[in-house]
């Protein structure tokens, strides 16, 4: 297609053409001939170039294709949380290497039991992680939570459970400077308990054994803050059947200080406790004093024991007989018995003394006065038979009606003058 124009105005760097209908286009200067000036005809040519616009068409497709295939095709994959170790206070989680496809990586988080337990440092680079400080024997649930520019990723949930005390497949061990037999018993003791001999310090090392402190094993377990014990603590495992405390097994630890598990400690404890104590008791029974009375039973050989009414057939005094027999001790003694008829008589009937008396009233006085006490032996004598036979009444009536004893005081003085009278002659 051919255009005449003719150049209107022409600058250094746009010429303006006008077309025979008077439209005025804005051109190029450059692209005009050297000696063009105003009021010059020039012919345009213009076509279409197919050729060029197919190869645009394709450029374009291709490039929409690999960015297609770059950022909408692949994304980040969720992380894989797994158990590594477990013991009775921790558990060592793992998870494989972060997949963020063509996304930019935010952060990546742990939780616990639905709680958010803390952010993981270096996620490019960490890929396992110790939860310590756990209950014993106890079910805890871990997922991980990956922020991304893509979007956010959550793990599966992972459930498990920390190891009982009796429990010992949790024990990994890493050996430092040690005999080779020594190594060698060590790694028979733990397959025997179910745990694991391991070559190099890890995150999931529970303790490390050796014979001597040296060694850049020795000094990176002590860096990673892993107790460092002698073999005989593996051994003292076995034989006890469940974890025990590494105080006693450190590498300068005293033996001494060495404590016993928990079966045999407390059987021991048990057995010392009381032999201990029982030389205690003895020296307290003996040490001791006796009371007066039974100081007093002892001196003094034991009556034949007087069953009380209700008392056991054993002939040996319980808590109430005691009661019982202190307060016969303390009660007043029984009234004096009756007097007898001759004596009833004899205060009745006048007194005559005979001749011979009459006349010394002196002596008759002094030898009455001497047979008085005759008379009151044998009224002790016969009111120790009474008494011995009215026990057991006695006994009821004072546990029943205790002013009792007052009338039997009150009983006895009235008796007690009227023997007297009775007895001393006017």
């Amino acid at each position: 297609m051919l255009v005449s124009l003719t150049v209107g105005k022409v600058d250094a760097g746009v010429a303006v053409l006008l077309t025979q209908d008077n439209r005025l286009i804005e051109f190029p200067s450059v692209l005009l001939p050297n000696n063009i000036t105003s009021g010059s005809i020039v012919d345009i040519t213009v076509s279409r170039n197919n050729a060029a616009e197919a190869a645009n068409a394709a450029s374009f497709q291709s490039l929409q294709k690999s960015i297609l295939n770059t950022y909408g095709i692949k994304t980040p994959s969720p992380p894989i949380l797994r158990l590594r170790n477990a013991t009775q206070t921790s558990l060592v989680l793992e998870w494989d290497p972060v997949d963020l496809a063509t996304a930019s990586l935010k952060s990546l988080s742990l939780y616990r039991n639905g709680s958010k337990a803390g952010s993981i440092p270096r996620p490019l680079e960490t890929r396992s992680t110790k939860i310590s400080g756990l209950a014993i024997h106890t079910e805890y649930t871990f997922h991980l939570v990956l922020r991304t520019t893509a979007g956010t990723y959550q793990s599966e949930k992972l459930t498990c459970r920390t190891h009982k005390m009796t429990d010992l497949s949790g024990i990994t061990v890493t050996t430092g400077v040690l005999h080779p037999q020594r190594k060698e018993a060590l790694g028979a003791a733990l397959d025997r308990i179910g745990g694991k001999l391991i070559d190099s310090v890890r995150i999931d090392t529970t303790h490390f054994v050796c014979s001597e402190g040296r060694g850049p094993l020795w000094e990176k377990a002590v860096e990673m803050n892993i107790p460092v014990v002698v073999p005989e603590w593996v051994d003292a495992c076995e034989a006890e059947g469940t974890i025990v405390s590494v105080r006693g097994y450190y590498l300068n630890a005293d033996p001494k200080a060495r404590q016993l598990g928990t079966i045999r400690g407390s059987t021991q404890h048990q057995r010392t406790t009381s032999s201990l104590a029982s030389p205690s008791r003895q020296s307290q029974s003996q040490s001791l004093p006796l009371p007066s009375g039974e100081a007093r039973d002892q001196n003094t050989p034991e009556p034949p024991p007087t069953p009380f009414p209700g008392a056991s057939a054993s002939g040996q005094p319980g808590a109430e007989d005691d009661d019982r027999a202190s307060s016969e001790d303390e009660s007043p003694p029984p009234p004096p018995p009756p007097p007898k008829d001759e004596d009833v008589d004899a205060a009745k009937s006048p007194a005559t003394p005979p001749k011979d008396q009459s006349d010394t009233n002196g002596d008759a006085n002094s030898d009455e006065t001497v047979s008085v006490p005759d008379a009151d032996e044998r009224d002790d004598e016969e009111r120790e038979e009474i008494q011995a036979e009215s026990a057991p009444e006695q006994t009821e009536e004072q546990e029943d009606d205790v002013p009792s004893t007052e009338i039997a005081d009150k009983g006895k003085a009235k008796e007690n003058s009227e023997s007297d009278f009775n007895e001393v002659p006017l």
